[in-house]
């Protein structure tokens, strides 16, 4: 279970690096985003959504309850902003020149694979003792 939940904190931190160029962006050209709302939204998502992966990633190391709490209220989040654990593999059709209907299988697959780890991630955390629970 440890090594599962320190695979989910890897993963979270793989987000952070992907993520981190832009975040600095949004945070530098704040006064630049599109007056649209679904923009606006995603941007006001995706700043907390970037500062709680690490909540998320130390307290999956450490396997803490933190941790596990962060990652339910970051779940629905991820989905409309995007921020899948596995998102890096979207990367893949790029880099092997490969067309772009493998990103959207590849996008298919990070979309599943985020209820899967939500699945594991409530698994795991019912077969803990209960001072791990909420």
């Amino acid at each position: 279970m440890k090594n599962t939940t320190r695979f989910f904190a890897v993963l979270d931190i793989i987000s952070i690096i992907l993520l981190a160029k832009q975040f600095w962006q949004i945070l530098t050209h704040l006064n630049e985003i599109p007056d649209q709302i679904l923009s606006q939204a995603k941007v006001i998502l995706l700043l907390p959504l970037f500062v709680s992966l690490f909540i998320s990633a130390t307290g999956l190391i450490l396997f803490k309850k933190f941790g596990f709490i962060t990652y339910y209220i970051q779940f629905p989040f991820r989905l409309v902003v995007w921020v899948f654990s596995i998102g890096f593999i979207t990367y893949l059709p790029e880099v092997l020149n490969l067309g772009d209907r493998w990103f959207d299988i590849l996008f298919r697959v990070c979309f599943i694979a985020e209820f899967f780890r939500l699945y594991f991630i409530v698994k795991i955390h019912r077969a803990l003792p209960d001072r791990y629970r909420v």
